[in-house]
């Protein structure tokens, strides 16, 4: 069976830090499969979307060796302190003598990737590298998997690791907990007892993680255990299911229920509610109060009179209406561009874009802040893609450099991005992208109505050239719903033709559409509600600063002011606190931003009044 079997190994990581990890021995002709699963996994871990994922597959030059597992037993406990006191027993009966320093060193494990070699009677560390650690690697169960092998088995994989760790040359024992915030299991495993299950040896949410391998032995044998730990092969035969799994229902339930329970201890729960009466609202995108303008709402009421509450077919099938074509003519000629077509969202409006225009064997550079919907659409695309560093058009430059070999190339970013507010130097952008033949693509979603002295955006800031790819949305400065792309002919047409989201979803509502329409044409016959809102912001800024509140450089290019806070729960108590003030201020948390980088979003409209702004300002001082 030489070279019939590979090790398929995935890491990630985001922004240098270890997201997710894991391998597979699977038959060369399962390679494919497996790497897709595995990419899923790491795509949708719970600790952020990485932006580095390294897979690695290798083909097995020998049999692996075959491992009976370890004999498993659960040990129930209702609290993390109950745990490690079992773990302290276990220990303790399985002969090691100093468990409570072994535990204190066990906080030492949290920052290495790999695992620590003490030993288990001197506590001296063992291995080489005491930055990485031992990595224990080479290893899967026979058998069925569990499920697919893009959804992690905690027990299982565990087994499989302590079977092996514990089958290495002069290793005794073994304490493991995860690093998976929701994942508050660990296990202590010895020859004497085996895998010893501990329910509880942290709190949900909490991210720290880290193992020991525990070594009773001569020193000139530890670089034979590590080379066995991290270079031979091995398969374990017979990895029993949980002995405490409750019937598959209740396990799914319990494992929803599970990750629900980490999101509110981080700090993470959300609801949906309707925005209370009375309070001031300072996080609406109605950028310039159009949503509830009498001229916007008769033409929406008038075009849900005609044509009905829904357009009953998808665009390409009986759900085209007039009030469809007149906005897309509309959008183009406003924006200076060939062509436009509209979509349900602005969601649909970048994932149909990218997905149409960049597949397999093409590359899509991002920029490391920009929505979601642009890094779901590059995901989506199948394309290489690659992350650049916020706002760095030397940093694009260089990652565009070394991408060659590729059908087709697109750069996408933000134009204001929505949590920071800041904008993208439009210029420099296209100058990069013209220079490494890259088509160039931008998402105004923050910036229609709000940048550019009549609100035409970033062209209009920076007397630019456009895009080849011009996005935008229509429920934010316009009030109405939904999305658009403009840009030269054959690419909207291409949309028209090939674009998913476009094709295979039921077409907007006339009333939204004749609803946009009529707000598209305020923006062009009133600039004076950008220079408003434009004024808004500046006396808004100045008013925090005069009442000691610190805002991002950069900010005031936008109608977007952050006010960073950090701690998620801390966010949240400022919100609430503003809330009561009479102010409706949203707490933004993960995954829309960086964990540990909450903030307060202030959306200023040029509906507000300075009074409003001003009060608004002094608040958010006094919540600190």
């Amino acid at each position: 069976m030489a070279g019939s079997l590979s090790c398929v190994k995935m890491r990630a990581s985001l922004g240098g830090v270890h997201v997710s990890g894991a391998e597979r021995i699977v038959p060369a002709a399962d390679v494919p499969s497996v790497i897709a699963a595995l990419y899923r996994r790491a795509a949708g871990h719970e600790r952020g979307c990485p932006d580095a994922i390294n897979i690695k597959v290798e083909s097995l030059a020998a049999e692996p060796a075959h491992l009976t597992a370890l004999p498993v037993a659960t040990e129930p406990v209702d609290s993390p302190a109950a745990g490690w006191r079992r773990v302290d027993e276990i220990l303790r009966a399985a002969g090691f003598a100093r468990t409570d320093e072994i535990r204190a060193r066990f906080r030492e494990t949290y920052a290495l990737r790999g695992a620590m070699l003490l030993d288990a009677d001197t506590l001296e560390r063992l291995e080489p590298d005491r930055a990485r650690g031992v990595r224990a690697t080479y290893m899967d169960a026979t058998g069925p998997a569990g499920g697919d092998a893009g959804v992690k088995n905690h027990y299982r994989e565990a087994v499989v690791l302590a079977t092996k760790v514990l089958s290495a040359p002069h290793i005794v024992g073994e304490i493991c907990m995860s690093d998976d915030p929701g994942y508050v299991t660990g296990y202590v495993a010895t020859r004497a007892f085996g895998y010893r299950r501990i329910t509880r040896l942290k709190e949900p949410g909490d991210p720290s993680g880290g193992r020991i391998f525990l070594y009773r032995g001569p020193r000139d044998a530890v670089a034979e255990t590590i080379r066995y730990l991290e270079r031979e092969p091995v398969l374990v035969d017979g990895v029993a299911p949980r002995p405490d799994a409750p019937p598959a229902a209740a396990s799914r339930d319990a494992a929803l229920a599970a990750e629900l329970d980490a999101l509110k201890a981080q700090g993470l729960w959300r609801t949906c509610r309707v925005a209370p009466a009375g309070l001031v609202n300072l996080s609406s995108n109605d950028y310039l109060a159009l949503a509830n303008d009498p001229r916007v709402t008769a033409a929406a009421a008038e075009a849900a009179r005609r044509y009905g509450a829904g357009s009953g077919a998808s665009r390409l099938v009986t759900g085209t209406q007039r009030p469809h074509l007149a906005l897309e003519a509309h959008l183009a000629a406003f924006k200076g561009t060939e062509a436009a077509l509209v979509y349900s969202t602005g969601y649909m409006a970048n994932v149909g874009a990218i997905t149409a225009l960049v597949r397999r064997g093409d590359i899509v550079f991002s920029d490391a802040l920009n929505h979601a919907s642009i890094i779901d659409g590059c995901r989506m695309s199948g394309a290489t893609v690659r992350v650049y560093r916020h706002l760095d058009m030397d940093d694009l430059a260089r990652a565009l450099a070394q991408a060659g070999g590729y059908r087709r190339r697109l750069v996408v970013s933000d134009a204001v991005f929505s949590m920071d507010g800041d904008l993208l130097d439009l210029p420099r952008f296209l100058d990069v992208c013209r220079r490494y033949d890259a088509f160039s693509m931008i998402d105004e979603a923050h910036a229609l109505g709000v940048v550019g002295r009549t609100g035409r955006g970033l062209c209009e800031t920076f007397a630019s050239a456009h895009p080849d790819v011009l996005m935008g949305t229509l429920s934010k400065a316009l009030g109405a719903q939904g999305g658009y792309i403009c840009g030269r002919a054959p690419l909207v047409e291409l949309l028209r033709q090939t674009s998913r989201p476009f094709i295979f979803n039921t077409a907007p509502n006339a009333a939204a559409m004749a609803g946009a329409d009529a707000a598209l044409t305020i923006l062009e016959q009133e600039p004076a509600r950008v220079a408003r809102l434009q004024e808004n912001v500046r006396f808004f800024l100045a008013e925090l600063a005069r009442a000691g509140v610190d805002v991002p450089a950069g900010t005031g290019g936008s109608a977007i002011v952050p006010i960073l806070v950090g701690d998620e729960r801390q966010a949240l108590a400022r919100a609430d606190a503003l809330a009561a003030a009479g102010f409706l201020i949203s707490a933004i948390r993960y995954p829309t931003v960086a964990r540990g980088a909450a903030r307060l979003r202030v959306a200023v409209s040029a509906g507000h009044g300075r009074d409003e702004l001003a009060a608004a300002a002094l608040a958010i001082a006094r919540a600190k």
